[in-house]
């Protein structure tokens, strides 16, 4: 039998959640039915080394995403597989004027996040008007699959929801040469946060809710970097937040989500956040903002989680308070994430996606 040959396309391999997720299908898709390869714009980035041997990795060496699109092309045009995976939203915009180049290539756009709330520049919005041309776009949460019908006229039959897969194997293998990191203080409870240093991550917020409790034994560890670094740290100066810590990219995270009393999320929208399922898969128990992107899919109320509004700092740090007054089953967490997100279960559905389309 022919194997179907299947093209995931990233800008790089860097640790974000895309492109962890991609990884995750690449490496797992059955091999006696499919063929995947992984086009990046540029060979980069942490999740470079988990990618399998068998999974061809295609450098097109570019910098810049505008200027993609000619070599993104000429390796569709050269290679001709049965179906091109987009992975990544502003190459998902681009390429969707093009599909009609290749009718016999099926085209999948994986979204990344609410879009109405993510893409603000006008160029990129432009392209959307083109999206009915993907054979099939995936939505991770049902908050993403409403904004593409509804602010972007997406056809309803063209949108399938597939919530994201978290690799247990993965996470378990990492959590058993995972010691207590050292900035754990004895005596103090440790909240965990982890993104991008970015505005959609709301860690502005989470740092005034701090400002509430900066006479607890609280330590709060954000991990993460980004464009925003800079503004965060003089925000902690300024708010006087001796007790907050950032600790920048780490390569191992589950060692603080291991042994963490509460996780949290404090992002303004999100697409289906992994970072809070793989929270829930090292037994952190998580309090999210209630922002658009599947957190009410995740959070099973008072098992794995709770939902509060961090605009409101008060109400907010007083549930810290209350949740890190008590304790919270760590297997009952793990299956709550297990049972609705393993990779077998959402892989599953890819699989069962990637045949239908070349019926």
């Amino acid at each position: 039998m022919k194997k179907i040959s299947v093209i995931f396309i990233l800008p790089d391999l860097e640790t974000g959640g895309a492109e962890r997720i991609i990884t995750t299908i690449a490496n797992h898709l059955s091999r006696d039915r499919f063929e995947p390869k992984i086009l990046l714009l540029r060979k980069q980035g942490g999740y470079l080394n988990l990618v399998k041997d068998d999974v061809e990795i295609i450098d097109i060496n570019t910098e810049r995403i505008r200027h993609s699109l000619k070599p993104i092309l000429g390796e569709i045009y050269r290679r001709k597989p049965d179906i091109v995976f987009s992975g990544f939203g502003e190459v998902n915009a681009y390429l969707s004027l093009f599909i009609k180049l290749f009718p016999r290539t099926k085209f999948i756009a994986r979204e990344t996040n609410v879009v109405s709330e993510h893409v603000t520049r006008k160029e990129i919005r432009f392209f959307y008007n083109f999206y009915n041309n993907y054979d099939k776009i995936i939505a991770q949460s049902d908050d993403m699959l409403k904004d593409l019908t509804k602010n972007f006229r997406i056809q309803s039959s063209k949108i399938i929801k597939i919530n994201n897969p978290v690799d247990f194997d993965f996470i378990d293998e990492k959590l058993t040469v995972s010691p207590k990191p050292e900035c754990f203080k004895y005596n103090y409870k440790n909240v965990v946060a982890i993104g991008n240093l970015s505005a959609r991550k709301g860690f502005d917020n989470l740092l005034k809710v701090f400002s509430r409790l900066k006479n607890e034994n609280i330590l709060l560890h954000i991990l993460g970097d980004g464009k925003d670094r800079e503004m965060l740290h003089q925000m902690k100066d300024f708010l006087g937040l001796k007790n907050v810590y950032f600790h920048g990219r780490q390569e191992n995270p589950y060692q603080f989500l291991k042994y963490a009393d509460l996780f949290i999320l404090s992002s303004r929208y999100e697409g289906f956040p992994n970072v809070l399922l793989e929270a829930g898969a090292c037994g952190a128990y998580s309090l999210a903002n209630n922002c658009p992107g599947g957190i009410n899919e995740i959070i099973q109320y008072n098992i794995n989680g709770e939902i509060s509004n961090i605009e409101n700092h008060e109400e907010f740090s007083q549930k810290i308070m209350r949740i890190l007054h008590q304790t919270y089953d760590k297997d009952a967490i793990k299956s709550s994430i297990r049972s609705r997100f393993s990779k077998d279960i959402i892989l599953d559905k890819y699989e069962k996606l990637l045949l239908d389309l070349t019926k």
